[in-house]
């Protein structure tokens, strides 16, 4: 077994291991709610806590590669398009849904979010707080973006974010199941829950490819969460018409016209931050670990 298979397979273990092992516990055990966020931490930091005991320890790599480096006066537009682009496939989608006569726009949804604040206002809160809450997102991206997707199919940046989100959107399902979101169809949910999870690891892969930093991509999964999942709620199901699968198929589309023109344009690459050696040769690290 190589030391990347070893180490692949410690990731795993160990992610799936707790994070599954907290919702259980949480959610049967000790009767909380899913939805609550300081529940969620332990499940959302397991692959990031993964991640560092297996560059440490289990393969003893070190962290050359994992991206930690802020790089912002160099890569600000990349911070920029993680920042804008959820609020971009919101407009998007809301925009194809009026089309197809699924919306009527009205932004009543968003006055009401938060009791005596202008809808208007509460998108700017959003949008100020997301860059706030990076951190908390990193724990995943630290795990899923910036380890695994680095050591499968490191020759084929494509089979390597497809298997990486294919694991990724996994590892969430006990959440539908667990009260934290509920399909009215749940094998038609999960699917498409799913494929939601690959075209957002594609993005997430080609911003931490194009600025060899795993803080863009955090930056953009605080967006996905903070700013396009819950505005598309709010706008979308709002008039009772659309349940979370037809939502999420919205925002889908032009979520899929962005990974389109990614993987046309050939800009989902392997990190160049790969290919440099680690500061220091640790033992058991092996060749292979180096050179890609």
């Amino acid at each position: 077994m190589t030391t990347r298979m070893k180490g692949v397979l410690a990731f795993l273990a160990i992610t799936f291991g707790t994070s599954w092992a907290w919702l259980l516990a949480a959610r049967l055990g000790l009767g909380l709610s899913l939805v609550n966020p300081l529940v969620q931490l332990p499940f959302g930091f397991a692959p990031a806590v993964a991640a560092i005991v297996v560059r440490r320890w289990v393969t003893r790599e070190g962290f050359h590669d994992a991206g930690l480096a802020l790089r912002f006066r160099s890569e600000w537009p990349s911070y920029l398009i993680a920042w804008l682009g959820p609020l971009t496939l919101v407009v998007a989608a809301v925009g194809l849904a009026a089309v197809l006569g699924s919306w009527s726009p009205e932004l009543t949804s968003l006055d009401d979010a938060v009791p005596g604040l202008p809808g208007w206002a509460f998108v700017a809160l959003l949008m100020t707080v997301v860059p706030l809450l990076t951190p908390l997102y990193w724990g995943e991206e630290f795990g899923w973006t910036s380890y695994l997707r680095l050591r499968l199919f490191v020759d084929n940046p494509l089979l390597s974010v497809i298997a990486t989100g294919l694991i990724w959107a996994i590892w969430h399902y006990p959440l539908a199941f667990f009260g934290y979101i509920e399909f009215t169809n749940v094998l038609l949910g999960l699917l498409v829950w799913t494929v939601s999870f690959l075209l957002q690891e594609i993005i997430l892969a080609w911003l931490r490819s194009r600025s060899d930093s795993i803080w863009p991509s955090s930056l953009a999964h605080a967006g996905n969460n903070m700013v396009l999942s819950l505005l598309a709620g709010l706008l979308l199901t709002g008039n009772g018409r659309l349940d979370e699968i037809a939502v999420m198929l919205l925002v889908a589309a032009p979520m899929a016209a962005g990974c389109a023109w990614i993987l046309a344009s050939r800009r989902l690459t392997t990190p160049r931050a790969v290919g440099g050696l680690p500061p220091r040769a640790e033992s058991g690290a092996q060749p292979e670990l180096a050179s890609r």
